[in-house]
């Protein structure tokens, strides 16, 4: 068993020996360096081997390099490639060389197939795929035609783009079109300002440009800096590789540029055979944004490449059983008798390429091809049309007319003329809502569009003597425009003679009138900037937080502090928060004014700083809103609906009406279900010279002057209340209706541009253009109505005031605590008695003094200490209450007996003394409320300030006392200089 099957594995193998593929070898001469095209080569062949279905033929590539315009070196790969057996040749570029090469292989018949521009006859064995030049000039001449120029520049590079145009010349030659021809740079320096300066004075703004695309970034970029890059300038680019070219540079330019392309970058099969030659598979793998922008990269000769090879190979395929020839290039020994076969039916061939259908005529000329228009739009390059052998230009962007009126009967905001100090022309006079939609329109779905105006006032009604429509919609179906837009209401009997698209904005009917008369402000006016829920609160928060610093001003120890500074241990000690004061300092902040009075704790500060963020915003909140709630009135409405209006017309003598044969005034007409709007449609029918108008202004104005309700849509009245403050709308809406874009019926733009429309409501771009033209521009926004703030504008200041409250009341919890516990240590008290006799003090409210208790010895001496020396210094004339008074220094309070003599003596010597009662008035006499604290009289005035200054200036003040305490020497100079308020100069 095992020997048959080895057996059959044996004559297997041999029989593919057998019948292996012939070897067919293709030749390839680039005399420029293009390693694209290489690839390109190389990877037609390759995929022609994967997609064969039968084995007869496997194809390799040869690839040569020639330097450019070197015939000699063409010639000898020529013939080397010859000896090779190759079956066909393809390139070179330059027109020597290939020349050169064509003449061997015709005399060879071998096939050479071709890739570039050339308006030679084609004769012997050449094959060029390239688009023949005679029909591309037809299609310059088509779009020029398209474009209607009647004169226009054209601007070339070298001679090779010389001889492209030269048969458009011709064609103009008779046409009494003025061209004019430039060459852009004789010298080949690169600098081409001093052509594109000389047809910039001549004037000129339509530019034909045929470049190679390795300049056309310079030439556009100098043209842009000469100025010839703006919205009244058009270029027809001929460079079949715009679509490689990054022209985001120039988008915001306004410069309308055209071109064509055979390569579509979008195409699937481009993008994948484009992205196999400039990306390898694991770069495709790793970024797939790789294969969508190789087919921008794709130029239009490396895509021929790829096609002739393609097409050559399929035309060897087709042809009977050929072998590779066996020539010598030096010999007369005849050609290749398969080449002139295999020419033939790859002429007779057609097939489907990257560059779109390729098939030959009877000359072999590539005439039978098709390519697309683009154009540069604000945002990116967008195909506009597109042209082929069969049908011609196809322009698929339409030239829309749009109806409007003259200055007064333009439609605000939808068309108005533009203000501007200069001579403006064609739609740039125009701005307005409808303007701008139709713009972000065309940029959408790539047409151009020309407004134009219209005498009359109508959008549209049918009239029955004429038998026709008139207005707007007579135009449309007139074919006088091909687009209408402005405040055109979608309607029935509208929609039976033209199509619309999908409203771009919903509304109904409402009424407009004057707002209502202003009662008198109340007497308490000033409180309208807060809701009334807001003030109940901000008295809750005023009464709350005075209370709880109180409180906690009671509990915190450090709030109680001892009234008389010189004595170290005080029998008592006093705080200043009593309920009063804590009332007085919230209403100080609240008003910001000062009180004098300042919390010493933690927590009373932190309730102290919370209040004081809380009235901060309180009160700018306050402020902001003040100036437009005093001047707010309350309204007195007449009627609030349309019932209300009909029924108390009469008596309030207020008339009401709307445009005449406008859609408004058919909506009453034809409500014949409704009892109201009949009577309101007779009442209109009976008075209509005194209540119906032409036009929506005269509407709005009459109303503006008039006891008079004006029935119109609610998007204008939206609009009229933006800028005039003393109308607004009445009531609800009567109905629900459209505004759309009319267009002829079964009009080809409907569906484009009702889904154009979706797309921007869907991205509230619609929804941004009513608010620029409704509310910003115009004098909109003039009426915007200001709001009381409601407790959700404020509730976040409330809860930070709250929110310090807390944080304060666990501070003082703390220092309570704390303050206990270092009583207990101290008194050798139990924590709970001490805690809860602390505790009911506070609580009792019974004033603002707390009594010191002393427990220990040395507490006692300390005591009788300082009262020994309170003593003698009222001994030496000082009163009590003059000696309560004086500051300690650097923490000292001891008052030493000497200094204290040496005050009293040089008071009574230099100052001036009560008698019979000697009291020490200071060295300056002190002032008046120095004397009236220590009982003193009208001082002598000192006279011998030089006596001052030896009895009391350092160091002879205290030479009696050289080794005192540097604290006790201090201290006593700061009682001196308390109670004589004075200065002593040294």
């Amino acid at each position: 068993m095992v020997k048959i099957y080895l057996l059959w594995f044996i004559i297997y193998n041999l029989s593919i020996k057998t019948y292996e593929a012939d070897v067919l070898k293709i030749g390839a001469i680039f005399d420029k360096t293009s390693p694209y095209k290489e690839k390109a080569f190389l990877l037609a062949i390759d995929d022609a081997n994967d997609k064969a279905t039968n084995d007869e033929y496997e194809f390799e590539g040869i690839i040569k390099k020639i330097e450019y315009d070197d015939s000699f070196q063409s010639m000898n790969v020529t013939c080397t490639l010859i000896q090779e057996g190759v079956v066909g040749i393809l390139g070179p570029v330059s027109e020597d060389n290939s020349n050169v090469m064509q003449s061997i292989l015709d005399l060879k018949e071998i096939p050479h197939i071709d890739v570039r521009w050339d308006d030679q006859p084609l004769n012997g064995t050449v094959v060029n795929v390239y688009p023949y030049p005679d029909v591309m000039t037809r299609v310059y001449l088509t779009i020029l035609n398209e474009w209607q120029w009647e004169s226009f520049v054209i601007l070339y590079e070298n001679n090779e783009s010389l001889f492209r145009v030269a048969e458009l010349l011709k064609l103009f030659h008779d046409s009494g079109s003025k061209i004019v021809v430039r060459q852009l740079d004789k010298h080949k320096t690169g600098n081409y300002r001093s052509t594109l300066k000389e047809v910039w004075r001549s004037g000129a703004t339509h530019f034909m440009l045929d470049c190679s695309i390795d300049i056309l970034e310079a030439v556009l970029r100098q043209a842009q800096q000469i100025g010839l890059m703006t919205s009244k300038h058009h270029y027809i680019i001929t460079n079949l590789d715009l679509h490689t070219f990054e022209l985001t540079p120039f988008t915001y330019s306004e410069t309308n540029i055209t071109g064509m392309r055979f390569i579509d970058p979008t195409n699937e099969m481009i993008m994948q055979v484009a992205s196999r030659i400039f990306f390898t598979e694991s770069e495709i793998e790793e970024n797939m944004a790789n294969k969508y922008e190789a087919g921008y990269k794709l130029q239009l000769e490396t895509a021929l490449v790829y096609d002739a090879v393609s097409m050559f190979i399929e035309a060897v395929k087709s042809a009977p059983k050929i072998s590779s020839p066996s020539i010598n290039c030096y010999e007369n020994d005849g050609g290749w008798p398969s080449g002139q076969t295999v020419v033939n039916l790859m002429k007779g061939l057609e097939y489907e390429g990257l560059t779109g259908k390729i098939k030959f005529d009877n000359k072999g000329f590539r005439t039978d091809f098709g390519l697309d228009i683009i154009e540069l739009h604000e945002e990116n390059v967008a195909k506009v049309g597109t042209w082929n052998s069969s049908e011609g230009l196809n322009i698929t962007r339409t030239y829309l007319s749009e109806n409007k009126v003259d200055d007064e009967s333009l439609t605000e905001p939808y068309g108005m003329l533009k203000f501007s100090a200069d001579q403006l022309y064609g739609n740039d006079r125009f701005e307005g809502f409808g303007i701008d939609l139709i713009h972000e329109l065309s940029l959408m779905e790539g047409f151009n569009y020309t407004f134009i105006i219209r005498d009359d006032k109508q959008n549209g009604k049918y009239d029955p003597e004429l038998n026709k429509w008139t207005g707007m919609i007579g135009d449309v179906i007139d074919g006088v425009a091909h687009l209408a837009i402005t405040d055109m209401t979608i309607t029935s009997q509208r929609a039976e003679v033209v199509d619309f698209t999908t409203p771009f904005m919903n509304l109904g009917i409402s009424i407009l009138y004057q707002k209502p008369k202003k009662a008198p402000p109340s007497f308490f006016s000033f409180a309208d900037p807060f809701a009334f829920t807001v003030w109940k609160l901000l008295a809750a928060a005023y009464f709350g937080v005075s209370v709880i610093l109180f409180i906690l001003g009671r509990i915190c120890p450090d709030e109680w502090t001892n009234p008389y500074p010189c004595i170290e241990e005080p029998e008592y000690l006093v705080n200043t928060l009593s309920l009063g004061n804590c009332f007085w300092f919230i209403t100080g902040s609240i008003m910001q004014q000062g009180s004098e009075i300042a919390p010493l704790a933690i927590s009373t500060r932190m309730v102290a700083g919370s209040w004081w963020f809380f009235t901060l915003i309180m009160v700018s909140s306050y402020t902001a809103n003040l100036a437009a709630f005093l001047t707010t009135e309350s309204p007195d409405s007449q009627f609030n609906t349309v019932y209300e209006l009909v029924k108390n017309a009469e008596d309030k003598r207020i008339k009401y009406g709307a445009k005449l044969d406008g859609a408004t005034f058919n909506f009453f007409k034809n409500a014949t279900n409704n009892e109201v709007y009949q009577q309101i449609y007779a009442y209109m029918e009976d008075h209509k010279s005194e209540v119906m108008v032409l036009d929506n202004k005269d509407g709005v104005a009459k109303a503006n002057e008039e006891k008079y309700a004006f029935f119109m849509e609610s998007v204008s009245i939206e609009y009229e209340t933006q800028r005039k403050c003393e109308l607004n709308q009445v009531g609800n809406l009567l109905d629900e209706k459209g505004y759309g874009i009319a267009m002829k019926k079964n009009s080809p733009y409907r569906n484009p541009l009702s889904k154009a429309i979706l797309r921007l409501q869907e991205t509230g771009k619609l929804a941004a253009l009513k608010r620029k033209w409704w509310e910003e521009r115009r004098g909109g926004g003039q009426c915007a109505v200001t709001t009381p703030l409601n407790l959700k504008n404020v509730e976040g200041v409330f809860w930070v005031s709250i929110g310090g409250t807390v944080i304060a009341c666990i501070l003082v919890f703390i220092e309570f605590t704390s303050h206990i516990t270092k009583e207990c240590v101290k008194t050798k008290t139990p924590f709970r008695v001490a805690f809860m006799k602390e505790l009911k003090f506070y609580f009792t409210f019974s004033g603002m003094v707390k009594p010191v208790v002393y427990n220990s010895e040395k507490d006692s001496v300390s005591r009788k200490s300082d009262e020994a020396v309170l003593e003698n210094c009222v001994a030496k004339g000082e009163s009590t209450e003059t000696l309560k008074t004086f500051p300690p220094i650097i923490g000292s309070k001891l008052v030493l007996e000497r200094q204290a003599q040496r005050a009293v003596e040089a008071g009574a010597s230099f100052g001036g003394v009560d008698r019979p009662t000697p009291r020490f008035m200071g060295v300056g006499g002190g002032g008046a409320a120095a004397r009236a604290k220590v009982g003193l009289a009208e001082p002598e005035p000192i006279k011998d300030w030089q006596r001052v200054r030896s009895c009391f200036g350092p160091p002879i003040l205290f030479s009696d006392n050289k080794r005192g305490n540097r604290k006790e020497i201090l201290y006593a100079l700061g009682a001196f200089l308390e109670t004589s308020t004075c200065f002593i100069y040294y």
